[in-house]
């Protein structure tokens, strides 16, 4: 069944580029399924409600599989994914962001508001990052026994697990679905990792909620494109 799915789905793909052909009978998508990649740039946007229908057979696979295709320092590759398919496998990661809501009360209504919107989403991915997998990485081929991490100018294992994200926010338009990243703050780190039994050394950088969105019941809403910072502001050509 999946196999076949996999099949429509490049099917799908062709028909994108050449419209005379459907897409496959069935298929629900907010974007045609396998869209030009300028497309996916341009169509990647955080969606904040989701409804609960179901994923196509085969969805966390094909986006797992994209994420681990990213650059990693050292190809050291030290990221990993907690999945939670379905409402009852995500359900005690909205319980304790609906705790952590109870301990705002100036906040509470919205965060909770929020909370409410994203959780019909039928796929959370977590990604997770271990610094140690890098410091062993290193001072077994390069020498940096002492593990210090000064000799980092960045914490890549951070960017490597980023990476990882945002390969799979843009795998999600292509998969025709939308996404939400959003944080998981220190105060509830302690929580997260005794309820999914995550180890110490596994920090998550973030989770991804995924599903078909509803836009309607979105309490953030879209914002408009001309809130996004032109080259102009960002680029500094060949000086500041």
């Amino acid at each position: 069944m999946a196999d076949e799915y996999e099949r429509s789905r490049y099917r799908a793909r062709d028909s994108f580029r050449h419209p005379v052909n459907p897409l496959p009978h069935g298929t629900r998508a907010i974007y045609s399924a396998g869209v030009e990649f300028t497309e996916v740039i341009k169509r990647r946007r955080m969606h904040h409600a989701f409804t609960g229908e179901p994923l196509p057979p085969g969805t966390a696979r094909r986006l797992l599989r994209a994420a681990n295709r990213g650059p990693s320092a050292g190809f050291a590759q030290g990221y990993s994914f907690l999945v939670l398919d379905g409402a009852e496998q995500a359900a005690p990661l909205w319980e304790i962001f609906y705790d952590d809501a109870a301990a705002i009360p100036d906040r509470e209504e919205d965060e909770r508001a929020a909370i409410a919107a994203l959780s019909p989403a039928p796929l959370v991915i977590v990604p997770l990052a271990c610094k140690d997998i890098y410091l062993d990485q290193y001072a077994e081929h390069l020498g940096w026994t002492d593990r210090d991490e000064a000799r980092w100018p960045v914490p890549y294992w951070y960017i490597d697990a980023g990476f990882t994200a945002l390969l799979i926010l843009l795998s999600v338009v292509d998969e025709g679905l939308g996404a939400s990243f959003f944080g998981i703050q220190p105060g509830i780190t302690d929580a997260f990792r005794a309820r999914f039994g995550v180890p110490e050394e596994w920090t998550p950088i973030g989770a991804i909620a995924i599903g078909y969105p509803d836009p309607a019941s979105d309490p953030v809403g879209t914002p408009s494109p001309g809130l996004r910072k032109s080259l102009d502001d960002l680029v500094h050509q060949g000086c500041w």
